[in-house]
């Protein structure tokens, strides 16, 4: 009978305790390993690998079974969301022509994120176009494939955002990582039942390999990330068969409208003087003064400006020569002064003398004390008699203080000394007109010598026995120069300055016109109104003749009742010729030192409630067509205006349907008209405004990529006179990722592509060249701009605050074969 060793067994019953707990972790290491080897089988899956084997699972311990993830049960085939390979994709918008690198920026977009360049869908969170300037939104369901917590991470070359939602509502998505501070997420528990709304959000400037990817993996030690693919993703919504306009089904959620944590630090108002609030702009909500109150007021006068060049040949695209600037009052603060940084043709001087002498030129240094105090930058190492400094150069004797980089000096007066190199000497003298140090910058490709210091080095350098250096006198003086640069200017359009504002107008010369004006007023009213604000005046120069003004202002009524007032008036330089002018037209008098007078000129006075028509022709850019609709309703919401309309001429739009938008729309007045063929904007102008049958009735010839002020609709309207005045307002370019919150760009000083006249005053000047202009567009705009000045109009050219032309591309507008005519 075989018996057990029971004494042997209790001599060496540690050493077959330690044998037993070895073999206990060999098998637990066993189990772990297997585990990491099911596992990987399971991210496999769907890529046409097997299901881990259930008998291997199964006889795994208690410990082990709650260490591993369940057992995967079905294909994802059976699944009705992943049915079919169609599914099998998110859905990705493409918001192109859009600088910066922060989805912040993104977000600041006007079409984002309801109107994308593109819609299409990609078949894995891995995305890189290779392309420049864009920005991509991509959304969708993500499917686990195992119950257990997962932990995401998101990569991509510039920024980019990671939000995933508790369960399949957009509602209820977060951030979870976003490259910039946290791009790997905390572990998100998910069950295999059920679908994620996820969202991606990334944002590529115009440098370095464009890619955004995401990856995932279980919440256990040691595992890879891999890239989420078709297998575990699928679309929220097919977008296949809808058109650009349909956007009820996008989700809006807090990543694309809110802003993020990260964004609600406080923002510095942006430099753009034209963002302050002005009463021009809501000027047009003020009650009109009654026009009874303002008959006879003042004497009619004839108006014949000097400057109006009607029957006098102009060669081609030589009108803009003859067009002038007005003066304003007071100040608009259109001026670009947050660009002059790029464009400094506002000071009249040459770029590169600013960039290097600044404006000492306009500085006189006041004489200077014999005996004055000096600031030294190394005040250690000079020699004890004060006797041998000198203003040009001082020699010293010194040993650098020991907390001193060696690559920092002080500013000096002409000096430009980098780091302290080793056997270096300086040279300084003073020159007129001096430069401070800050503009004498170093040569960045330059290097330190051998053996010396890097300019970012913080070794000390060794001792420099006879160093000169420059003295700093802060007790320098000056006197300036005045110069006021405005006074430089003239009325003359310049088509070279496109930073530059509106001409200023002198106040003594406003407070001496209207202080005769508001006499008259009184005069003829019996003193019922009192004048509370100059909002605006406008002033047209005419040194031989006399000058007009267009008149704003804000009146009180017998003290009860705000009323405006906006009128044009004449100040008639020769007053003796007055009767012979209202005769004649002719200027013969015999008085031309007589005191000026100021009239009321009879062919020049505005109509308040005029018809005013946009009229604008499209093709394929439905995001556009879609934001210039929404414009126009939101100001007829805050104007309720309803003298005016909006005519499309529509070349077979197929991304959109445009009628159908207008008729849903709460514009007051539209009109859609469609147009086979290829695009030709002389021509689409030239239909809509055929089909105006009210010839006493405003055209503006329009863009699609504008934004619009709030009051352009009064602004056309009183720079229009029909016979008389045409209105051609200057547009401020906005820049590639700038919007009208942040406007950095350019005035539009060449373009006269938006313009404004009275039909009947078109249809005289013989409308757009359809026959020239056919297929190609660029000329057309400078080509009407002649034959309206040779037909005896006046062309009102001002910079208007708040009107924006939107940044974009041409790429993929109108026809792909359209050619860009020349201008000149």
């Amino acid at each position: 009978m075989l018996r057990l060793p029971v004494k042997k067994i209790r001599k060496q019953f540690r050493l077959l305790l330690l044998l037993v707990l070895l073999t206990f972790a060999v098998w637990f290491t066993y189990l772990h390993i297997n585990q990491g080897k099911a596992i990987k089988v399971h991210i496999s899956y769907g890529k046409g690998k097997k299901c881990p084997n259930p008998v291997l699972e199964a006889s795994f311990s208690f410990l082990t079974q709650y260490l591993l993830w369940q057992p995967c049960s079905r294909p994802w085939g059976d699944k009705d969301s992943l049915s079919s390979p169609q599914s099998r994709q998110a859905n990705l918008h493409v918001f192109e022509d859009w600088c910066g690198s922060s989805v912040a920026q993104l977000r600041k977009n006007l079409h984002f994120p309801l109107y994308p360049h593109l819609r299409t869908a990609v078949k894995k969170l891995a995305v890189a176009p290779r392309w420049k300037n864009y920005g991509l939104r991509i959304f969708g369901f993500i499917h686990p494939y195992r119950d257990g917590d997962f932990q995401f991470a998101v990569s991509s070359d510039d920024n980019s955002e990671f939000w995933l939602s508790s369960d399949e509502s957009p509602l209820n998505a977060r951030l979870l990582a976003y490259v910039g501070r946290v791009s790997i997420t905390d572990s998100s528990s998910l069950i295999y039942s059920r679908r994620y709304y996820f969202e991606v959000l990334h944002k590529q400037d115009d440098k370095g390999s464009d890619h955004v990817e995401v990856g995932w993996r279980p919440f256990l030690p040691g595992l890879k990330y891999e890239v989420i693919d078709s297998s575990y993703i699928s679309l929220y919504t097919d977008e296949s068969g809808l058109k650009m306009n349909g956007v009820g089904h996008i989700p809006q959620t807090l990543a694309s409208h809110s802003r993020t944590p990260r964004e609600v630090w406080p923002i510095s108002r942006h430099g753009a003087d034209m963002l302050r609030p002005d009463p021009r702009d809501t000027f047009f909500s003020i009650p009109m003064i009654e026009p009874s109150r303002l008959d006879n007021l003042l004497p009619p006068c004839a108006y014949s400006p000097s400057y109006v060049v009607k029957d006098f040949p102009i060669a081609r695209y030589q009108g803009l020569q003859f067009v002038y600037l007005s003066f304003v009052y007071p100040n608009d603060f259109t001026r670009l002064t947050h660009m002059e940084r790029e464009n400094k043709c506002f000071y009249r001087e040459s770029p590169i003398y600013l960039e290097k002498f600044g404006f000492y030129k306009y500085m006189k240094m006041d004489e200077e004390e014999e005996d004055g105090p000096y600031f030294f930058a190394h005040p250690d190492g000079v020699y004890s008699s004060l006797s041998y400094l000198n203003i040009s150069s001082v020699l010293l004797d010194w040993e650098p203080p020991p907390t001193t980089p060696a690559g920092v000096t002080a500013p000096g007066l002409n000096s430009s000394v980098k780091s302290i190199p080793t056997a270096s000497s300086i040279t300084s003298s003073l020159k007129s007109p001096e430069a401070t140090a800050s503009q004498q910058e170093p040569d960045p490709d330059e290097g330190p010598e051998e053996g010396g210091l890097s300019d970012y080095s913080y070794e000390e350098a060794d001792p420099r026995p006879g160093w000169a250096e420059e003295a700093i006198n802060w007790q320098r003086t000056f006197s300036v120069n005045t110069m006021d640069f405005e006074l430089l200017r003239s009325d003359w359009n310049d088509l070279r300055c496109n930073v530059s504002g509106n001409l200023q107008l002198a106040e003594s010369e406003v407070v001496d016109v209207l202080a005769q004006y508001m006499e008259k007023l009184n005069e003829h009213n019996g003193g019922i109104y009192t004048l509370l604000r100059i909002i605006n005046v406008e002033k047209r120069r005419d040194s031989a003749r006399g000058n007009r003004y267009l008149i704003e202002l804000e009146l009180m009524e017998r003290g009860k009742r705000v009323v405006r007032l906006s009128e044009y008036i004449y100040l008639l330089q020769h007053p003796g010729q007055m009767e012979d002018s209202l005769e004649n037209g002719e200027g013969t008098g015999s008085t031309p030192y007589a005191k000026p007078l100021l009239c009321q000129p009879t062919t020049l006075k505005w109509r308040h409630s005029v018809m005013v028509h946009f009229v604008v022709p499209v093709k394929n850019q439905a995001r556009w067509v879609q934001q210039f609709i929404s414009d126009m309703e939101l100001l007829h919401l805050e104007t309720k205006d309803d003298n005016f309309s909006i005519i499309i001429v529509d070349f077979q739009s197929d991304d959109m349907d445009v009628e159908q938008a207008l008729k849903d729309s709460t514009v007051p007045r539209y009109e859609y008209l469609r147009r086979e063929g290829n695009f030709e904007r002389s021509a689409g102008l030239q239909i809509g405004v055929d089909s105006i049958k009210d010839s006493h009735s405003i055209v503006f010839l329009c863009d699609l990529h504008i934004h619009f002020p709030l009051n352009i609709l009064e602004s056309i309207r009183k720079h229009c006179v029909e016979g008389s005045l045409a209105f051609a307002p200057i547009v401020m370019r906005l820049g590639c990722g700038s919007s009208p919150q942040e406007p950095d760009g350019y005035w539009e000083v060449n373009g006269f592509g938006l313009f404004g006249i009275y039909k009947s005053d078109f249809d005289k000047v013989g409308g757009m060249n359809t026959e020239e202009f056919k297929d190609r567009w660029g000329g057309e705009d400078w080509e009407l701009l002649d034959r309206v000045l040779q037909n005896g109009l006046e062309v009102e050219r001002l910079r208007m605050r708040n009107f924006f032309h939107y940044y974009h591309s041409k790429r993929g507008m109108w026809n792909a074969q359209m050619k860009k005519g020349p201008k000149g």
